[in-house]
């Protein structure tokens, strides 16, 4: 029986990278939740994500992340995995 863990890690981008970032992140398939913040710490976005979910909701996230990537000059990207152990 597998055991599972989460694990987070976070990222410095500029807004013009944003959402390359965010592809990224998506494509490496374990992640559960991402949240986006500004240079002040504040939560701009949170979005949970499930293996359902993603492929419904991936249109509009990316939007709504391009549109925060037009207003933003820096973000941190905060991504929390799931890891086998």
């Amino acid at each position: 029986m597998s055991k599972y863990h989460t694990g987070t890690e976070e990222f410095r981008v500029n807004g013009e990278e944003l959402v390359a970032k965010i592809e990224q992140l998506l494509h490496e398939g374990n992640v559960r939740r991402i949240i986006i913040k500004d240079k002040e710490g504040r939560t701009l976005i949170e979005v949970p994500l499930t293996l359902g979910v993603v492929g419904a909701i991936l249109a509009p996230l990316l939007a709504a992340i391009g549109a925060i990537a037009a207003l933003a000059a820096e973000v941190t990207v905060v991504v929390e995995k799931k890891t086998d152990e």
